[in-house]
């Protein structure tokens, strides 16, 4: 089905036909409960409903007919319901009986599991010197190992000051000998790149990466976001 045009009542599907009204409406209101097309900060319900007429759809998905927002909103508080209006754009206005703050709290609660299911990728920033030697250079390592290990990115970023912007290539070389250095736990992303005096590359953990396996040296302790 090719998406509806604004105010239309009838969309085509594919082999050029228009579907039945019915069929519509359930598919219209399917793609407002589940795709989050309902905005309840603008959205009208019951007295707010302003149109001369509107297309009511009862609380069990059936099709009512074209009512007054007088009449509709009488037969849904007599089902203890509320009036909503799903579709403002269409000709008329099509609004459903139900009970809207239960469907609000159920919108809350499916936001909520959806959110307890996202990781949140943090960016950690790992800096070197161009004369750093042997030790802080494993040090800083560790770290990024560690930190691709928990799942994060890094950003490995070299400072130049002075008369260092000469020496720009052993940036690269520091850079380039960390990317083969911890190519078992985390890709590039970002190739190193300088921006003024700041050289930088973007690591992340591969997709295994959170498959736990025996680690032959350990990071020294603590949690940091700069190193």
């Amino acid at each position: 089905m090719r998406p509806f045009r604004r105010g239309e009542l009838h969309p085509v599907s594919q082999d050029g036909g228009r579907l039945p009204c019915y069929t519509f409406f359930l598919f219209h209101l399917s793609c407002c409960l589940t795709e989050g097309c309902i905005d309840k900060r603008f959205i009208r319900t019951n007295d707010r409903i302003r149109a001369r007429e509107i297309r009511v759809i009862d609380d069990e998905g059936q099709q009512i007919g074209i009512l007054t927002p007088y009449d509709a909103l009488k037969m849904a508080r007599e089902k203890n319901l509320d009036l909503v209006e799903i579709s403002p754009t269409a000709t008329p206005p099509v609004c459903r009986i139900m009970d809207y703050g239960k469907f609000l709290y159920q919108q809350e609660k499916k936001e909520r599991e959806a959110k307890k299911h996202q990781k949140v990728i943090v960016v950690k920033e790992v800096k070197f010197r161009i004369n750093v030697d042997d030790h802080d250079y494993q040090t800083k390592k560790n770290h990024v190992l560690r930190f691709l290990d928990e799942g994060d990115k890094v950003k490995a970023t070299i400072f130049f000051r002075g008369r260092e912007m000469t020496r720009t290539n052993l940036g690269r070389e520091i850079l380039e000998r960390l990317i083969k250095d911890i190519a078992d736990k985390g890709i590039v992303e970002f190739r190193p790149r300088q921006e003024g005096n700041t050289l930088h590359a973007i690591l992340a953990p591969k997709k295994d990466a959170g498959q736990k396996q025996p680690a032959q040296s350990q990071p020294a302790p603590g949690r940091v976001n700069q190193a």
